[in-house]
């Protein structure tokens, strides 16, 4: 898998403040941001099985996040 483009993490750092970031800053980021959406797809299918259903929908996605923000808080 490929992932979420590098060029990508320099776009997002900049359009909190303008300013330059090193290739490593944004290699970590994009790790972290990857890292962080797979666990969310996968507790999301979790969802998607539970009712029953091939197709994931939204509601799956958003049970996810509020499920792994409680568990990181």
């Amino acid at each position: 898998m490929r992932g979420i483009p590098l060029h990508s993490m320099g776009r997002l750092i900049q359009s909190i403040e303008d300013i330059r970031s090193t290739a490593g800053a944004k290699r970590l980021l994009k790790a972290q941001l990857e890292e962080w959406a797979n666990k969310v797809a996968e507790r999301a299918v979790v969802y998607m099985n539970h009712a029953g259903r091939k197709t994931l929908m939204k509601p799956d996605v958003e049970l996810a996040i509020k499920d792994l923000e409680i568990k990181h808080h």
